[in-house]
């Protein structure tokens, strides 16, 4: 998404880190860069404002909620296979079949917290 504007920080690169910063995960250098965006470019202020606001009313629906902690376990390991360069779980590797550490395709879908397609059920 672009504004057309020039602006010093790019509507894209702005998008890409938007939930970093409502998630309070930035620098303040690079939450200023974000702010100042947002003075001179409505569409992204709109985009952030909606995002705000979707992010505030899961809090109120489902705040009271706790993931089981087997479940953060697994997204904790995914996110540290993701950062490491690491195949993960369901990613296709080099045109094989996906990776699964353990269990049936659709048992470890549904373990992750991830959709179970049709296809996942299928092949078990």
């Amino acid at each position: 998404m672009s504004c057309g504007n020039h602006h010093d920080t790019e509507c894209s690169e702005v998008l890409d880190h938007l939930y970093e910063y409502l998630d309070n995960e930035m620098g303040e250098g690079d939450c200023a860069k974000l702010r100042e965006h947002f003075e001179e470019c409505s569409p992204c202020l709109e985009k952030y404002g909606l995002e705000q606001a979707i992010k505030a009313l899961v809090k109120r629906s489902c705040g009271c909620d706790t993931a089981p902690s087997d479940l953060r376990g697994k997204v904790l390991a995914r996110i540290e296979h993701i950062r490491a360069g690491l195949p993960v779980e369901g990613e296709l590797v080099s045109g094989a079949e996906p990776v699964h550490e353990a269990g049936t395709a659709a048992a470890d879908a549904a373990g992750a917290g991830a959709p179970v397609t049709a296809e996942a059920v299928a092949r078990d």
